[in-house]
């Protein structure tokens, strides 16, 4: 059932967006995973760091 739904997303931008608007989004949800990403690693680098100095 997810296939379907994953297609059926896919086709309807496909015929929704231009091909700008559909690059556009792309990058912009890339560019958020990006961030998440970083503020996670570096999250769990300080929290390393911190629990390394109580110890």
């Amino acid at each position: 059932m997810k296939k379907w739904s994953l297609y059926s997303m896919t086709i309807l931008c496909l015929l929704t967006l231009t091909s700008c608007e559909a690059v556009e989004t792309i990058f912009k949800a890339g560019m958020w995973w990006g961030i998440i990403l970083v503020v996670g690693v570096i999250g769990i680098i300080a929290w390393l760091f911190s629990r390394g100095r109580n110890s």
